[in-house]
């Protein structure tokens, strides 16, 4: 008899599940991002959250909590319903991001337990830029004249940001001293670079790449692991000489632990085809990123791979904040 009610139960918690996968969504979802207005991050959750609004039939809210490199959405993500209502859209800074509090015990959440993949969205490559009237023609050349500023400034979104992390990692490969200046996120970054107050920064090629074609910045190298067809005369990292600052860059959307897998593959399947919608496409493709709406698993999988990457980097740093 036992057994019997086992089955039952066993039974009635399958079909429970699937009918609040097929009932889902029933009220508005809400996509957090870590930055603020204006970055590529937001930009594409607006895009793509406009699309799965009008797929599922619910409004899906787009909320900025900018702060702590990224780590204050996360936060809020981690401790949230795991019911698919509330997102997380992240980029590269998010496992270097978690990596850099955890060790330095900072951290309000448990990144290898409290997130599930939901997908890909875009591929955008990072590119390291700087003010017109910065001296050096590539990464490398300006390294040369570093001694010559003081302080020579770079700037990130946050402590434990991409950026931030990055500029640590240049500055012991080129053997100079840099201040690092933080930012509550890239469009703040990105107008001081261009008011030439700070001397070099950096971020995702689609939130730079207007102001390098008019001439506002100037490109100095991306971190992608080959040349970009939007700037093919800018060279890669590892061309230069700087292997270790070589990161592959992303967006994408994470859900709270335990989220039932029937939502996540029904927000993956929405994402997917709100990314791949010919006239988001289009309007991703014309900020430079690469329209993806990959698997949850594979979201998971390149924000694993970029923590056990960059976790020995930023051990050596000892980044405090």
């Amino acid at each position: 008899m036992s057994r019997l009610l086992v089955a039952f139960a066993s039974v009635s918690l399958f079909f429970a599940a699937g009918a609040f996968a097929q009932a889902f969504p029933s009220k508005p979802i809400r996509i957090l991002v870590p930055f603020p207005a204006g970055g590529t991050t937001d930009i594409v959750a607006r895009l793509v959250g406009q699309r799965m609004s009008e797929q599922v039939g619910q409004p899906v809210l787009v909320e900025n909590r900018a702060g702590a490199g990224g780590t204050i959405a996360a936060a809020e993500v981690a401790r949230a319903a795991p019911d698919g209502y509330t997102l997380l859209i992240h980029n590269v800074t998010f496992p270097i991001a978690s990596v850099a509090a955890a060790l330095a015990n900072r951290a309000t959440y448990n990144a290898d337990a409290d997130f599930a993949g939901v997908s890909i969205a875009v591929y955008v490559p990072f590119v390291w830029t700087a003010h017109p009237g910065t001296p050096g023609k590539d990464l490398r050349d300006a390294m040369t004249h570093v001694k010559n500023y003081k302080p020579y400034t770079y700037g990130s979104t946050g402590p434990g940001s991409t950026m931030h992390v990055l500029g640590e990692a240049l500055s012991r490969a080129a053997g100079v001293e840099m201040t690092h200046i933080p930012f509550k996120g890239a469009a703040p970054l990105k107008q001081e670079l261009i008011a030439g107050r700070i001397n070099l920064g950096g971020d995702q090629l689609s939130s730079s790449l207007a102001d390098i074609k008019s001439g506002k910045l100037k490109a100095l190298a991306t971190s992608a692991s080959r040349r970009i067809p939007e700037l093919p005369d800018v060279q890669t990292v590892r061309e230069l000489g700087y292997p270790v600052l070589e990161a592959d860059g992303w967006n994408g959307f994470f859900a709270p632990a335990k989220t039932p897998r029937e939502v996540i593959e029904r927000l993956s399947k929405e994402a997917a085809a709100a990314v791949k919608h010919p006239e988001v496409a289009k309007r991703l493709r014309d900020m430079a990123a690469e329209p993806v709406g990959s698997s949850g698993a594979e979201q998971e999988a390149i924000f694993k791979r970029q923590m056990d990457q960059f976790r020995p980097i930023i051990k050596e740093m000892k980044i405090e904040g």
